[in-house]
């Protein structure tokens, strides 16, 4: 084999590297782009799922309240 033919050889597994490179860099930008959008989802659906915790959080409170009051009053008028 000649130096000529072992250059060819070498640039040509060089090119094949470089190409098998390139797309999985390619398919990478393609999955990050996923990522990001499947990452400003879950953000939407945490800040969602916050909402409700506070809603509810917020009825059990004034629930809480309104027993507390009326247990209070009933101590009240039974003494």
């Amino acid at each position: 084999m000649s130096a000529t033919q072992a250059k060819d050889r070498q640039y040509a597994l060089l090119a094949k590297r470089l190409n098998a490179l390139s797309s999985a860099v390619n398919q990478s930008s393609e999955l990050f782009a996923d990522l990001s959008a499947d990452l400003e989802s879950m953000r939407t659906l945490a800040g969602l799922h916050a909402a409700q915790f506070m809603a509810v959080s917020h009825l059990l409170d004034a629930e809480e309240n309104e027993q507390s009051q009326s247990q209070s009053e009933r101590e009240r008028a039974s003494s």
